[in-house]
């Protein structure tokens, strides 16, 4: 908003950053959407992350012109990031990416069959999610025509039983498309999955023209660094947008300590009290709880082994 003393300079609207590409940023406000780009000394800021993203609420000057400067940048409640790959960062050093900032849901989508659920990559997605603090954390099963109800439940079982809501859906014959509407719609949404599993048939069938817009964007990422990379959010008529991102279909969660992983796998967490150390990995200590409770069937071997081989990466780069 605009300030007292500051009577030389239009005054300052804010809006929320849904599209950020080569330095623009474009912005909706309530007077419609302005592309941006940052004020001059917003630049000179730190470059240990970047300094305005998708889902960013912030505070833009109107020019004579049409386009607009972005003022400031408010504070972020909160954000998903990984860490940036080599390819963009370098060897030698490790480099925040946020993905988005301030939102509210991440919907995390697989595939019943063709392909088969990729249970690590969910893993992965549920860590950096759950270190977020991201309020909403849903899964949608997509394709479950093709093993039925009963054989898509039994794929997710240990996923429900741990807490994290499932939608059991299919976009090829509409299973569970309102529901899933429903859950979107006043929502600012990362909408997330591998290649394969129906993302763009989903949002067709939640919007139709939501999933070729998503689609046009996923496209435009695939083609490597050296293409003009941009993220996009998309409104929904409801309310709400649905978030596409660059690069997170290969996520390693950002600060992430390995001593601190088995409090981003909700089922440990009864068990980590009740081992004989307290600095316990739970991959070889005697004592270990969290190892009694796999052996014992309350804890997914599937879901131990993927925490087991992130905590090694962990370990691997904590290293340096």
């Amino acid at each position: 908003m605009g300030k007292a003393g500051q009577g030389d300079k239009a005054a300052a609207v804010e809006g929320i950053v849904v599209k950020t590409q080569s330095g623009f940023y474009t912005v909706d406000t309530p007077g419609g959407r302005i592309v941006c780009q940052l004020r001059g000394a917003l630049k000179l800021a730190s470059k240990k992350t970047e300094l305005c993203v998708l889902g960013d609420h912030v505070e833009v000057e109107a020019l004579p012109d049409g386009r607009g400067v972005i003022r400031r940048i408010l504070p972020r409640e909160r954000v998903l990031s990984r860490v940036e790959p080599s390819e963009y960062a370098g060897t030698s050093t490790e480099r925040e990416q946020v993905l988005i900032a301030n939102l509210d849901q991440a919907v995390f989508v697989s595939s019943a069959a063709r392909p088969a659920p990729n249970t690590r990559f969910l893993d992965r997605c549920l860590v950096a999610a759950e270190k977020a603090e991201i309020p909403s954390i849903v899964l949608a099963l997509n394709k479950i025509d093709l093993v039925g109800e009963t054989g898509a439940r039994e794929l997710f079982d240990v996923y429900e039983r741990i807490g994290y809501p499932v939608l059991y859906v299919s976009a090829g014959v509409g299973i569970g498309i309102e529901t899933l509407r429903g859950q979107l719609t006043g929502h600012l949404s990362v909408f997330t999955g591998p290649s394969g599993v129906g993302k763009s048939s989903l949002l067709n069938a939640v919007q139709p023209g939501l999933g070729r817009a998503v689609g046009a964007v996923s496209r435009k990422l695939s083609k490597g660094r050296h293409t003009t990379v941009y993220s996009e959010m998309f409104p929904l008529q409801g309310g709400g947008y649905v978030a596409d991102t660059p690069g997170i279909r290969g996520l390693a969660p950002w600060d992430v300590e390995p001593s601190e992983l088995d409090g981003y796998f909700r089922e440990f967490t009864p068990y980590v009290p009740q081992c004989q150390f307290s600095d316990c990995t739970h991959t070889s200590e005697p004592g270990c709880a969290v190892r009694d409770a796999v052996a014992a069937g309350h804890i997914s071997p599937a879901r131990y082994d993927s925490y087991g081989r992130l905590r090694a990466e962990l370990e691997e780069q904590y290293v340096y």
